[in-house]
């Protein structure tokens, strides 16, 4: 890693104010006895940094002092130990690959990516802090694909939220925690990435619906649903699958017609008031709503039927986030091939591509966009890569490297961009 009479270098996207992010180059400081030097490799983008990046100082976990110490962003992201501090010689060794938990629990609701000038994913080089390592926030694996660390932050946030959800007896005062056991569940506005990795986990995770319908209003959005997801697998797994449009259509008859008696569990992806209604007039009896998305107006509200969730027992939960055993079992099924977190990746790109993808996050209609930090590379679709292998050999190469596995992103297509985009005057 290079150095200078500053300290180590290293390359990051800062937030310096709203709307104000920034890839520049600074000087780290030695890492202390209880701290860690991580070399990014990974870092996918959320829709949660252009939150904090749009309110600055005026979002929760963004501090008052970014005008003079930004911020590093990037919460979701994986790398190699460059450099382990003294004290931790005997639970951490360099060279170890390592994806990292954002969610901290802290009472000042800091964590990487919003509130550190020295802790992010969108860097060459960051610092964990000693907090992170004491809070269990540095989760060592053996994948050898640094996409998989990244996507299992997002991942983690659906687990978490499928086993948010719950269900009761009759004067039995204990829940029954995670989505029913052979239940109808219909996820509503699920054609964005997090709708795909929702629909990956449903089908291949560990709960067993036997209805799952996935509603949109994105053409584009569902036909790739259905070619990463055919309807023909998932029966083929005792589940019946459905991929509906509902543009200019009613949900509630829609979602009525598929399932007369309603869904067990409804999990919202966008916060849409008339999404959130929806969801809410199609619950069965002791169903479940978990509205997942968040929203960025602090007065957004929706109607409920009250009257449902006292005779009817429904109920509504919110979920943010994920713990570290979300994200270890998101990493365990990603190392098993249970499901595909790289099915949600449609863009890929450098670092100096984050400030201007950053900011066209709320239009931007594809998947995951993944970030390696030690590339030079355009942000770049998926799907442009075989016109571009016209021009490039490179491209070419990825393409046909993408080609082999459906067209999704893939470890040999990580392995080649690493190796030939490689940005070698900033490593």
């Amino acid at each position: 890693m290079p150095t200078s009479d500053h300290g180590r270098l290293t390359r990051a996207a800062r937030i310096h104010g709203a709307h104000k992010v920034a890839v520049s180059e600074f000087g780290l400081p030695d890492i202390g006895p209880d701290e860690l030097l991580l070399r990014v490799v990974s870092s996918s983008m959320c829709l949660s940094t252009y939150k904090a990046m749009s309110l600055g100082s005026d979002h929760k976990r963004v501090p008052d002092t970014i005008s003079t110490d930004p911020v590093i962003t990037g919460h979701e992201f994986a790398g190699v130990l460059e450099e382990v501090g003294d004290e931790l010689a005997d639970r951490f060794s360099v060279g170890q690959s390592v994806a990292i938990l954002p969610t901290m629990g802290l009472p000042s609701g800091w964590s990487p990516g919003y509130s550190y000038p020295w802790f992010g994913g969108d860097a060459t080089y960051c610092i964990i802090p000693a907090i992170a390592v004491e809070k269990g926030c540095v989760l060592p694996y053996d994948d050898g694909y640094y996409a998989n660390g990244s996507l299992a932050e997002p991942m983690s946030c659906i687990i978490g939220a499928f086993r948010s959800n719950y269900h009761t007896e009759p004067l039995v005062w204990e829940h029954q925690m995670g989505l029913k056991p052979g239940g109808r569940l219909a996820l509503l506005g699920s054609g964005g990435a997090m709708g795909i990795g929702a629909l990956d986990y449903a089908l291949n995770g560990p709960f067993t619906p036997s209805v799952v319908v996935a509603v949109d209003v994105d053409a584009e959005r569902l036909d790739r649903l259905r070619r990463l997801f055919p309807a023909e697998e998932a029966e083929r797994r005792g589940c019946r699958l459905e991929v509906v449009d509902a543009s200019g259509q009613d949900t509630v008859e829609l979602l009525r017609a598929i399932s007369p008696d309603g869904f067990d569990d409804v999990v919202v992806f966008a916060a849409i008031t008339q999404l959130v209604e929806a969801g809410d007039a199609v619950l069965a009896h002791d169903g479940c709503l978990n509205f997942f998305a968040g929203p960025t107006d602090r007065a957004f509200s929706a109607s409920l039927n009250l009257y449902n969730i006292h005779y009817e027992s429904t109920h509504l939960v919110g979920t943010s986030g994920g713990s570290r055993s979300d994200m270890e079992e998101s990493l365990e099924l990603s190392a098993s091939g249970a499901i595909n977190p790289s099915r949600m990746v449609t863009h890929v790109g450098g670092l100096d591509a984050v400030p201007d993808a950053l900011s066209d996050l709320p239009t931007f209609t594809g998947g995951k966009i993944l970030i390696y930090p030690h590339i030079d590379m355009d942000l770049t679709a998926i799907a442009d890569f075989g016109e571009l292998g016209r021009h490039d050999p490179r491209f070419d190469r990825l393409a046909r490297l993408c080609a082999d596995r459906d067209d999704i992103w893939n470890h040999a297509a990580e392995d080649y961009v690493l190796q030939a985009f490689t940005a070698e005057a900033r490593t």
